[in-house]
């Protein structure tokens, strides 16, 4: 069981390192975005590598976070039955949750990415527009990584359920556990 609580500690510290370095993208979207405006409006000029840039760092930023998100239980959901559940009940819908639909959906998600993402890497795919961003395999592999750290995620919310219906929530991390409906 104590090995279950250091796989949760070892995920959750990737997913918090990856989610926190990405975060900072969205200063960079700000500042990329409002340089193409002032460029457009003040200058009459733009550059579509930079309009490129701010997308791809949004889709960057929004894939590599995901899984950070998911630890931080920051998803949208409708929690009229879960919030007020107890933490036994919780663990249950979790792991239910977790080996039914999101490891599916994360092998479904790798199993028809990861060709796509061959390919742009074979031809070393760049944006369709003229002018714009090289390197769009590298934005693509992110599709990739989007779904890695959901499924590492999936499987903290396993260990986690698997420790609490077995009577050893005391070994999930203080950060990881539920938290009680105010």
């Amino acid at each position: 069981m104590a090995f279950l609580g250091r796989l949760i500690r070892a995920i959750n510290g990737l997913n918090t390192l990856v989610g926190k370095a990405f975060a900072w993208l969205a200063l960079g979207i700000v500042l990329v975005c409002f340089w193409v405006v002032v460029e457009r409006y003040l200058f009459t000029t733009t550059k579509l590598w930079m309009q490129d840039l701010y997308v791809w760092l949004n889709g960057a930023m929004f894939t590599a976070v995901a899984g950070f998100a998911l630890m931080r239980d920051d998803h949208v959901r409708v929690d009229i039955f879960y919030r007020p559940a107890s933490d036994r009940w919780k663990a249950a819908a979790d792991l239910i949750g977790a080996l039914v639909f999101l490891l599916p959906f994360v092998a479904i998600v790798i199993s028809y990415g990861l060709p796509f993402v061959q390919r742009s890497w074979r031809f070393m795919e760049s944006s369709a527009n003229v002018g714009g961003m090289p390197g769009l395999y590298v934005l693509k592999s992110f599709i990739i990584v989007f779904a890695v750290l959901i499924g590492l995620q999936a499987v903290a919310m396993i260990s986690r359920s698997v420790l609490i219906l077995r009577g050893h929530g005391d070994k999930v991390p203080p950060d990881y556990r539920y938290h009680k409906a105010a």
